[in-house]
């Protein structure tokens, strides 16, 4: 399997940043961490091993940036106000720095993301912002509702980076082209948010998949089970 590994000076973000890519060709998939997780974590935790079958029949290339949730919303050294904003830079240079790069190097206009834990929330929150540059969300043990972050504080870059109070309004129609799973497990910490999501996506008649995965709770085995399982339902 191919690695690569890129560090570069983010016009978004005003700092250095890093990111792994496995293959070569294949469809891109962004796959982000968990909390405050490094581009490394997916490989360290074996869950590129998981998937490498995907990677070695050039089906499937995988981008894995750094995250910056230390310098937003898991800071509690700033402002609940910077964190938001300090997440919204994080979220342009998604857009124009790590998708466009994914874009140009594949061909292919829309993307897939997924990604485990608060990882889910990265993937879920830029799909449904950005539904024209997204055709797959595998969203496995993630949550909804940044608020819990925020000590009570609320902003326009709280609510559009909260996919619980925007998505009822969200009306872009390739919400219902794109392919979505929120993948869960019986005794995880997040079903309760996924059964709630399922229910607001259900509302808006937007075709999706709520997968509870029996005898299992919130931590890697189920997600080395869950992203090869989701990865071979791309068409």
């Amino acid at each position: 399997m191919t690695e690569n590994y890129y560090k570069w000076h983010s016009p978004q973000l005003g700092r250095e940043f890093e990111m792994l890519v496995f293959g070569d060709e294949g469809y891109p998939l962004i796959l982000f961490p968990t909390s405050m997780g490094r581009h490394y974590e997916s490989k360290d935790r074996g869950l590129i091993d998981a998937v490498s079958w995907f990677v070695d029949q050039q089906l499937i290339r995988i981008y894995c940036p750094d995250s910056i949730d230390s310098h937003s919303w898991y800071n509690r050294r700033i402002s609940p106000a910077e964190r938001a904003f300090n997440h919204n830079r994080y979220d342009k240079m998604l857009l124009h720095e790590v998708l466009e790069r994914a874009v140009e190097e594949s061909g292919i206009r829309r993307v897939a993301v997924a990604g485990c834990s608060f990882g889910g929330y990265h993937a879920a929150n830029f799909a449904f912002r950005y539904p024209e540059k997204v055709s797959y969300l595998f969203s496995m043990s993630g949550t909804f509702d940044i608020r819990s972050r925020l000590d009570g504080y609320y902003d326009d870059n709280v609510y559009y980076h909260n996919p619980v109070d925007y998505m009822p309004e969200n009306r872009d129609a390739a919400l219902w082209r794109m392919g979505i799973i929120l993948g869960t497990a019986e005794r995880d910490v997040t079903r309760g948010h996924n059964e709630h999501f399922s229910g607001i996506l259900a509302a808006k008649n937007i075709s999706h998949w709520l997968d509870v995965r029996p005898n299992a709770t919130h931590d890697w085995p189920i997600w080395k089970e869950m992203l090869p399982h989701y990865l071979s339902l791309i068409k």
